[in-house]
């Protein structure tokens, strides 16, 4: 079981929840080493000053604020400690309210929070009752390691899951980043076909349909070379006619001539396919087919 990030309390009004705070994903991306051309030696990275090339030891270096070009106001640690949030052992709840107010782009990191210990467990589970009851979540904040975070607590489950999430002047607005001019509309022809192109492919969530195919061919390129075997580095195919007509791309996608879907989940359900034909059919039937196919 994975170790705990942090242990602390939830405090709504009077009541307090010891509870513990556990890493609620892992990252399994594909990480390299990074190695010398020719002789497959390590790279490493020093801390180095700028003008004199000289490796700086931890101890002699200093954090600086850049105030205006080359003038850079320096912060002792002490100094730094003075701005530094209060450490606090507790998640102080200030507010509840619905999910749907809360945008996705605010999330960050998540979190499982678990009672700790047996005599948390019911004001754990009257907590989680009570926003499930109510369609509301926990917002709050507190204080991990020397960060003070904004946090979302919200019932799944048998769980309460955390959610740090980024403060209002960390999320970019839209309108300051993705222009669309007001001349650009859409007819309703157009809002037909795309809607009918949305609910043939409408399905229930299923994360477990999504998988990494990178990682899965990167490791088996490390298994093929290390045992041997020589890397085809040619690339195949091209990636299929380019329809440049909106209206015409509409079309094809609804006509099949499109398939959004990954390769490797096309090429499953084609399989998949091939088998149930191949099943629903006697011995006979497949022995004339081909016999049709020969003639």
């Amino acid at each position: 079981m994975p170790r705990p990030t942090w242990t602390g309390s939830i405090a709504f009004g009077l009541v307090s929840i010891p509870v513990k705070l556990i890493a609620a994903t892992e990252s399994h991306r594909v990480a390299f080493h990074e190695l010398e051309k020719g002789t497959g030696e390590r790279i490493r990275y020093r801390r180095v000053a700028e003008r004199s090339g000289h490796e700086v030891p931890w101890d002699d270096i200093q954090k600086g604020f850049e105030v205006a070009k080359d003038r850079i106001v320096v912060l002792t640690d002490d100094e730094l400690a003075t701005a530094a949030p209060e450490r606090d052992s507790t998640i102080a709840i200030e507010q509840f309210v619905p999910l749907s107010e809360i945008d996705p782009l605010f999330w960050d990191r998540s979190y499982y929070a678990s009672p700790d210990g047996p005599p948390a467990a019911k004001a754990y589970v009257l907590l989680r009752e009570a926003m499930r009851k109510e369609a509301r979540v926990a917002v709050g904040r507190f204080v991990m390691r020397t960060k003070e975070y904004v946090v979302c607590i919200r019932p799944l489950e048998e769980a309460l899951v955390l959610h740090t999430m980024f403060f209002a002047d960390e999320v970019r607005a839209a309108k300051d980043v993705v222009t669309v001019s007001a001349k650009v509309t859409a007819s309703a022809r157009e809002i037909a076909m795309a809607t009918q192109i949305v609910s043939s492919l409408a399905s229930s969530w299923d994360p477990g349909a999504h998988e990494d195919t990178f990682k899965t061919r990167v490791r088996a390129l490390v298994r093929k070379k290390g045992e041997g075997e020589v890397i085809d580095t040619s690339k195949e195919g091209g990636t299929g006619p380019r329809i440049t007509d909106l209206m015409e791309a509409l079309k094809a996608t609804l006509a099949g001539g499109v398939d959004k879907r990954a390769p490797a989940t096309r090429a499953a359900q084609a399989q998949r396919s091939r088998a149930r034909a191949g099943a629903g059919r006697s011995a006979p039937q497949r022995r004339g087919k081909r016999a049709a196919r020969r003639r």
